[in-house]
């Protein structure tokens, strides 16, 4: 019987921006134990980065604070949770509609929770207004034997003509 592969990290870092790319990087290097391809990591990497610079800009806005980053893998799945304790979102649905952004005089484009919900398989938000939000995104980790089906039907369809 095959064992069940567990494993769990956690971050917390000032609301810096430039700590954003320490916990992108983090993220990465850990789920890295579950073999991903590259397109899987960037795909995590750029959710994260997301998600951080939320919690940052919108978060804290101009106020210091903590971010929590926690990282876990059960199978093939990747789970990230990313907090803050800053001033939370009065209306989510509203925040996750594209290009909505409650700061345009910063040029940010709105597009943050469509680009975690686009490269991940799932999103939550949960959010109370005062004490903070977290945000919850996974992704599965295809096994090698899935990546080869991908790998075949994508050969099976170069193999086609259209002459």
């Amino acid at each position: 019987m095959k064992s069940v592969y567990e494993n769990e990290m956690k971050l917390e870092f000032i609301s810096k921006s430039n700590n954003e790319a320490f916990a992108r990087i983090s993220v990465a290097a850990f789920v890295s134990q579950l073999d991903p391809t590259i397109e899987e990591l960037s795909d995590i990497k750029t959710a994260v980065s997301e998600a951080v610079t939320n919690a940052i800009v919108h978060g804290y806005e101009d106020k210091e604070g903590i971010v929590k980053v926690k990282c876990s893998l059960k199978e093939n799945w990747v789970t990230i949770e990313v907090s803050d304790s800053g001033k939370g979102i009065d209306n989510i649905e509203n925040a996750k509609k594209p290009l909505y952004t409650s700061k345009p005089n910063l040029e940010r484009s709105g597009m943050g929770f469509t680009i975690m919900e686009s490269f991940m398989d799932e999103l939550n938000v949960e959010s109370i207004l005062g004490l903070g939000t977290k945000v919850t995104m996974k992704k599965e980790i295809k096994s090698e034997e899935q990546k080869s089906i991908d790998m075949g039907e994508i050969q099976g369809v170069e193999q086609l003509s259209f002459d």
